[in-house]
């Protein structure tokens, strides 16, 4: 045997190694709804959007049933900058202005769930865009940030109340994936925008899903940001609650969104590194995971 033929033999083990070492995973979540906020450099990278979209589609030929909630921060603020809009930020959360929602609402739907979708139809012609201030997919009140006991108006950002969550069953049944971008409508029938985090958490839990992951762009929950090395691999509720307030702006809403999933009854949480290739699948697939677990109590592991 030549060593080259010595190296694609130990490159075909390694797989089969890895696809044995999925097997459990795959039959533990068959027919499992995963919800899946895609977010972070994996959104503004090309190669890691291309990588998320195939993974997305694995998910789904392997039994699971993946629903994509997608925001758009860093395309949001570059469209509004090119727009002579300044972006503005309080406790994590974007202020809207009645300017600046047809902005947001062009970026996410046009251009972010546009390429999404296509991405994903490359591998499998299974993406349905689906916008949640259409048809009433995402009800929602005015957000107010909270400041002791200030509220601080932040605009046209909603707090998802209700999701239809048939309109999503039935993406799903028909064998698709569904692709939402993070928009509500009001009882005033304006158009609000939703931190995608939070509409993540309200759709995980409104349609009990068995696991929701946020892509973002740090390796998870840190003891001691940002030193890497203080990572917090898996935390419950009551660890959780404790150290919110001490949270950074970025990841508090993110937190807050595991938080609320996991109290409303989804098993899992999670919170992982969008910069790595295929984080998704490490994360769902493999025996150690990634990022940081949030769990309802460590007494039940």
């Amino acid at each position: 045997m030549t060593n080259a033929q010595q190296i694609r033999q130990q490159e075909a083990l390694k797989k089969a190694s890895v696809l044995a070492e999925a097997l459990p995973w795959l039959i533990k979540f068959q027919e499992s709804v995963v919800v899946i906020k895609f977010g972070g450099n994996a959104m503004t990278n090309p190669m890691l959007s291309k990588q998320f979209a195939e993974d997305v589609v694995f998910l789904k030929l392997a039994g699971l049933k993946p629903i994509v909630v997608h925001g758009g921060g860093p395309q949001i603020s570059k469209k509004l900058d090119e727009a002579g809009i300044k972006s503005e930020f309080k406790s994590g959360y974007r202020v809207t202005t009645e300017q600046s929602i047809q902005i947001v609402r062009d970026v996410l739907v046009n251009d972010i769930q546009k390429e999404l979708i296509a991405n994903i139809n490359e591998n499998a012609k299974l993406g349905v865009g689906m916008s949640g201030d259409e048809n009433s997919l995402l009800l929602v009140e005015k957000f107010y940030v909270e400041n002791g006991n200030e509220k601080i108006d932040i605009g046209l950002v909603g707090d998802v109340k209700k999701v239809d969550v048939k309109q999503i069953i039935d993406v799903l049944e028909s064998g698709q994936i569904p692709v939402i971008s993070t928009l509500g409508v009001g009882i005033d029938q304006k158009t609000y925008n939703v931190n995608a985090d939070t509409a993540a958490a309200a759709i995980a839990s409104a349609i009990k899903a068995q696991k929701i992951v946020i892509l973002t762009d740090v390796v998870g929950l840190m003891e001691k940001y940002p030193d890497e090395k203080s990572l917090i691999a898996t935390i419950d509720l009551n660890s959780l609650r404790k150290i919110m307030p001490s949270l950074d702006e970025g990841m508090k809403p993110k937190m807050q969104a595991c938080l609320h999933a996991v109290t409303s009854g989804v098993s899992r949480a999670h919170v992982i590194d969008g910069r790595e290739a295929h984080a998704l699948l490490v994360e769902v697939f493999t025996d150690s995971g990634t990022g940081t677990m949030v769990i309802e109590s460590m007494d039940k592991e």
